[in-house]
């Protein structure tokens, strides 16, 4: 399965099957009746996609797309954890994706830009494409926009929920530990890529 915004991959292919009849039909439409068609059903999934990546829990409680404690630093959870601060690493993961929950608000602009700019060839090469070729398209043309526009909204938000401050908390409280190396990972860009990952996840 991938999902675009939450937008799964039934709902794609419905998207799809709607156009092809539209194309087999009594009537068949033109080519770029079809390729409006596809546009539509595409903004449609994304609109509502968004809505559900958006929200409370919308990354947190999806275990498709929850972000966890950076895998880089995995030594560091785990030290933590035997530590007694579970919690508090507990804590820094649920504002991880409160951040992300609260940037993704900004992505569904970028994804209806990218579908309205989508043209004839790209409508049929994702109709006739692999099941997943719409999701590629959109990674594609997305991407590189998103994480440009993402990098400042993800920090912004991650300082709002506080999460910057209980990483950095946690890091100093494992840079502390006796005789460990010292680490300093780049939380921001982390979950920047993450959370773009949860909107175009493949």
């Amino acid at each position: 399965m991938f999902i675009i915004l939450g937008c799964t991959s039934a709902q794609i292919n419905q998207a799809l099957s709607e156009a092809n009849k539209m194309m087999t039909g009594e009537k068949p439409l033109t080519t770029a009746e079809v390729g409006d068609g596809l546009k539509e059903a595409l903004i449609k999934g994304i609109s509502n996609g968004s809505d559900i990546v958006s929200q409370l829990d919308g990354y947190f409680k999806n275990p498709e797309i929850k972000i966890p404690f950076p895998p880089d630093v995995k030594k560091v959870e785990d030290r933590l954890r035997q530590l007694g601060l579970g919690s508090e690493v507990d804590k820094f993961v649920m504002t991880l994706n409160r951040g992300a929950e609260e940037a993704a608000k900004e992505a569904k602009p970028v994804f209806i830009s990218a579908i309205k700019q989508m043209t004839i060839e790209d409508a049929w090469g994702i109709l006739k494409g692999e099941q997943d070729a719409a999701t590629q398209y959109l990674q594609r043309t997305t991407t590189a926009q998103l994480k440009e526009k993402f990098a400042p909204i993800v920090q912004s938000a991650l300082n709002k929920v506080n999460a910057t401050k209980y990483y950095t908390d946690l890091v100093t409280a494992y840079n502390n530990i006796p005789l460990v190396q010292k680490v300093n990972p780049d939380l921001n860009e982390y979950a920047t890529d993450m959370a773009i990952r949860g909107i175009v996840l493949p």
